[in-house]
C-alpha cells in the first residue's frame, strides 16, 4: 500500500488524551514528556521554538480556545497533499521522540470521521 495517497496523516503517541479519549497528538506528546521533566533544557527551548512556528504557519482551530477545552474532543489529521512545508519541523518533534524512545505511529487514512473544521493543511474531526 502507497501511503502517498491516503487524503490524511496524524502523527500521535500511544497514550490516551483525556479530553479526546484518542490517541495524543504529537505536540501533546512532546509537551507531556517536558512537564514530566524528562527533556533537557535545550530540548525543551527546541520543542518551544518549533511549537512557535507552527503557531505561525498553522492556523489554530477556533474549539481549541484560550483554555485548549475543546470540547468536542476533536482531534486533528495534516492533509499530506500539502504536508510538505511542514514536514522538516514534524520531523524535529519527531526526532525528540525518537531520542527519547518516545513510541508513536505515523497513521494514514481517507477516513477520519466527521470533518468540524478545515484549513489548507489539516483537518479536525470527531467521531461520526
Amino acid at each position: 500500500m502507497n501511503n502517498a495517497v491516503k487524503k490524511y496523516m496524524r502523527i500521535q503517541g500511544r497514550e490516551i488524551a483525556y479530553r479526546t479519549g484518542k490517541p495524543v497528538g504529537i505536540f501533546i506528546l512532546n509537551w507531556r514528556k517536558i512537564r514530566d521533566g524528562i527533556y533537557t533544557k535545550a530540548d525543551a527551548e527546541l520543542y518551544e521554538s518549533t511549537y512557535k512556528w507552527f503557531l505561525k504557519n498553522l492556523p489554530e482551530p477556533p474549539f481549541y480556545g484560550d483554555n485548549n477545552d475543546n470540547p468536542q474532543g476533536a482531534i486533528t489529521y495534516f492533509k499530506t497533499a500539502s504536508f510538505e512545508p511542514m514536514r522538516e519541523k514534524a520531523e524535529i518533534l519527531m526526532g525528540l521522540l525518537d531520542k527519547y524512545k518516545v513510541p508513536y505511529d505515523i497513521v494514514y487514512t481517507d477516513y477520519v470521521g466527521k470533518v468540524i473544521y478545515e484549513d489548507e493543511y489539516q483537518v479536525a474531526v470527531i467521531d461520526e
